[in-house]
């Protein structure tokens, strides 16, 4: 199969050839194309969709495999299942669920090399608690983890946790050990808190802007702490409702291109209409805009949106060129938890997709081939 479109990098028309699921060459196209290519995107944090949670103690096979066809129509070739905060038995419960799907199937194994665990060792204040659920927030178990990291066939490859929990930082240090990747999110920790997690292993902040108190010091708190750590890498929701555009192009421009990437956070409720729901024994809703909250607070609860919408928002939120906002959901994803980066050249996997963009419009996958 030849695709013919315009290569996301240089705008150049160009026919990519895919035999096998490789790419067998890219050359000059003789024809004027008006769809891009480019790798299909990586997002690190997905929780579910269309209603279903890989958090339901009624997970099932089916269900993973639905949520990875709907995220695949939006451009997302691979992502990490995401468990947030809950009891010790819905967990192992996701990650076994998962694990049997993958087994099974290596096209979804390689759609979901890896699983993120968001929780359960999280801030219990309200604000840095976000959604998750109070009942289940806790100071971190390292038995407790490997008995999921044994459910899962030892895929959690990424772990987010408050550092002023305490025993966080001889955790961190056993996760870095493992290979896990360590990150900081939903903390209300102190900024010397970060610093000692930072040097206990951390290496990259959740959703920074997100997950914390609506009111802070002004110089001395946790978001300027991880903001300012060269050693931190961060991801943004970029979804327009979880941060204001110029909060977004402030944020990358301090961290830098190189240590930034981008999440969908899509939710459960994600693809779904307007209306009030339950989840993870909490009442959520999903807004006329696509916003999903927790019902009767501002407190939001995941995305609604996948992540061509987070990728299209980044570029105008913060000014950025395609090939730019591209590389936040493909090639750095990967970069940060240690996978193959895809490349459009002869050789690589063809794993990629086929959109519809024009600068400052939305981007629209036509396909993923």
């Amino acid at each position: 199969m030849i695709h013919h479109a315009k290569h996301y990098r240089t705008g150049a028309a160009v026919a990519v050839e895919v035999e096998a699921g490789r790419i067998v060459s890219v050359a000059p196209s003789d024809r004027n194309p008006r769809e891009w290519i480019a790798p299909a995107f990586f997002d690190p944090q997905i929780n579910g969709c269309l209603g279903i949670s890989f958090n339901s103690p009624e997970l099932t096979p089916d269900n993973v495999r639905t949520v990875a066809d709907v995220c695949r129509a939006h451009g997302i070739g691979a992502f990490c299942p995401t468990l947030i905060t809950n009891s010790f038995e819905a967990l192992r419960h996701g990650f076994a669920t998962l694990a049997r799907a993958l087994d099974a199937d290596a096209d979804l194994a390689r759609r979901m090399p890896c699983f993120h665990l968001e929780g359960p060792y999280l801030s219990g204040e309200d604000g840095p608690r976000g959604a998750h659920p109070k009942e289940h927030a806790r100071d971190p178990d390292w038995d407790e983890f490997r008995r999921w990291q044994d459910a899962a066939g030892g895929r959690i490859k990424m772990v987010t946790l408050a550092p002023e929990r305490t025993g966080a930082f001889v955790f961190a240090e056993k996760l870095s050990v493992a290979g896990v990747v360590v990150a900081i999110g939903h903390t209300a920790a102190s900024p010397g808190q970060i610093r000692d997690g930072i040097n206990a292993g951390a290496k990259t902040s959740t959703h920074l802007g997100n997950g914390c108190h609506a009111t802070l010091p002004r110089h001395d708190n946790y978001l300027w702490e991880q903001l300012a750590s060269d050693r931190l890498w961060m991801s943004l929701i970029t979804d327009g409702h979880h941060l204001p555009a110029r909060v977004v192009r402030c944020l990358v421009r301090a961290k830098g291109l190189e240590r930034t990437l981008i999440t969908c956070d899509a939710s459960s409720l994600a693809g779904l209409p307007p209306g009030k729901y339950r989840e993870w024994g909490t009442d959520l809703e999903v807004l006329d805009s696509g916003k999903v909250v927790v019902s009767g607070t501002p407190y939001l609860a995941g995305s609604g949106h996948f992540t061509e919408v987070c990728v299209a928002n980044v570029a105008r939120m913060a000014g950025l060129n395609l090939a730019d906002a591209v590389d936040l959901a493909t090639a750095q994803p990967r970069r940060l938890l240690g996978l193959p980066v895809t490349e459009l050249t002869a050789g690589a996997p063809a794993d990629l997709m086929l959109f519809d963009w024009e600068p400052g419009g939305e981007l629209t996958v036509r396909a993923v081939p």
